[in-house]
């Protein structure tokens, strides 16, 4: 794209140079920081209002204004907005997600939120709500944000004096507007292009399963002739084939009573063993990443939860509720598992077989009714060993995990090429905000198609 024919220095090192006849401000000279509610002194106490939750901020702008209250109920302890306002999530993790919106469509124009929502009201003849949007959009905003948090852990905030300090090169007016339409319009674009992308994905993750599922509740053989399997959800199963409970075909192994660890037996890393997580298993894979470690002392008490070569695990309660890993690599670290998971050893057919038969969608459908959790999902060792497999012979289950390996490694590829192009869309539209809020390339000339457009 076309750059401006003049620059100058903006003075601040991450803006480097901006186009001449754009005003170097502190952002307080934009916009008025957290407007007071004393303008609201003779409104009916009683009157609804908007309430917007942080979760009513989306991460792409989005603002659900579908919950109200009466102005009395929330002018004390919350943060006041209205019509007009932008207003960004000044919390980590919201912050660096990008959580923001523009006040729009509030009941009565007004509305209160939480306090952790810092709000800017634009100022007149300075600029818009719309181009404070892409402002507060631009990774630079963001990532500055990040390195000027205050508090521990998931309590970090960006200061007020942050925001009112933070330098903008402001374009005049129409060339706001022209950069807002510019990012509307072609950010709409990529956008559309990113969930065509994820609508693959999951068209293909729906495929993938399918695939599974077929191979291991009906096999590979078509003209195969089939029998009653006595199980409801099964149907009808290849002849030859046995449905057997999973207790039959593998020992099931987890942490119980005094073998669980507590905060004591908690080491850095390389000074004792990986304690898998229900975070670290997702898609059936087995990460030791990100993990917590345990004495020696601990891990050795524990032999029959050892992970080894072409173990299954599974989570029965937490974040990750029902997902199934293989353990595929021969060289893994030394390892077990915390309470919240279970290991199949001892298995009686092909490990794999079992992975998969783990992840077909009558077992997948099984687990997610077996939950017998409140908030945090769980289920019972007993009512897994309970769950029903189809096993053909060995030979065939060979057959199957090497149909499945093939025709899922396609699939896969197809999903990981469209992640990536998921990832590079994001990364351009990053890069086009930040470029056109900066001034790196000038959107002027494009003006007249927003014109059209409208």
């Amino acid at each position: 794209m076309r750059r401006y024919p003049a620059y100058k220095d903006s003075g601040v090192e991450w803006l480097a140079e901006v186009p001449e006849g754009w005003v170097m401000k502190r952002l307080r000279f934009a916009a008025t920081l957290n407007p007071s509610k004393s303008e609201l002194a003779d409104l009916d106490r009683a009157e609804e209002v908007s309430f917007i939750p942080m979760e009513a901020v989306g991460e792409n702008g989005e603002l659900d204004t579908s919950r109200t209250r009466p102005i009395a109920e929330v002018e004390t302890g919350y943060t006041y907005l209205r019509n007009g306002d932008m207003t960004f999530a000044k919390i980590t993790p919201c912050l660096e997600n990008g959580k923001r919106a523009m006040m729009r469509d509030l009941i009565g124009g007004i509305g209160f939120g939480t306090t952790e929502l810092t709000v800017l009201r634009p100022r007149s003849g300075q600029t818009t709500t719309e181009y404070l949007f892409w402002l507060l959009s631009s990774p630079s905003f963001r990532k500055i944000g990040e390195a000027f948090m205050y508090g521990a852990g998931g309590q970090k905030r960006v200061p007020d004096d942050f925001v009112r300090d933070f330098p903008v090169a402001l374009p005049p007016l129409p060339e706001q507007t022209a950069i807002a339409a510019f990012l509307d319009r072609e950010t709409a674009k990529i956008d559309a292009l990113v969930a065509e992308q994820r609508r693959l994905i999951e068209l293909l993750r729906e495929k993938r399963q399918a695939v599974i599922s077929h191979a291991v509740t009906k096999g590979l053989n078509p003209t195969a002739r089939m029998k009653p399997s006595g199980i409801d959800w099964l149907g009808d199963a290849p002849e030859g084939w046995e449905v057997r409970p999973i207790k039959s075909v593998a020992k099931l192994a987890g942490r119980i009573g005094y073998r669980g660890y507590t905060t004591a037996d908690i080491v850095n890393e390389g000074e004792g063993a990986v304690t898998l997580s229900p975070s670290n298993i997702r898609a059936g894979v087995v990460s030791f990443r990100e993990s917590t470690y345990i004495s020696w002392t601990k891990y050795e008490e524990s032999p029959e939860i050892q992970l080894a070569p072409h173990d299954v695990v599974m989570v029965k309660t937490g974040s990750t509720f029902g997902e199934v890993g293989y353990i595929a690599d021969s060289s893994i670290p030394a390892a077990t598992i915390n309470p919240q998971l279970v290991i199949f050893k001892e298995i009686a057919c092909l490990p794999e077989y079992l992975f998969l038969s783990l992840n077909a969608a009558h077992l997948r459908s099984c687990i997610e009714v077996s939950n017998t959790g409140g908030t945090i999902p769980t289920m019972t060792q007993e009512t897994i060993g309970n769950f029903r497999v189809a096993l053909p012979s060995r030979p065939e289950q060979q057959m199957v995990v090497d149909h499945v390996r093939q025709a899922t490694g396609k699939l896969d590829a197809l999903t990981a090429t469209a992640e990536t192009a998921i990832t590079l869309l994001q990364e351009r539209r990053a890069a086009l905000i930040s470029a056109a809020v900066t001034g790196k390339i000038d959107v002027r000339h494009l003006a007249p198609q927003e014109t059209e457009a409208a």
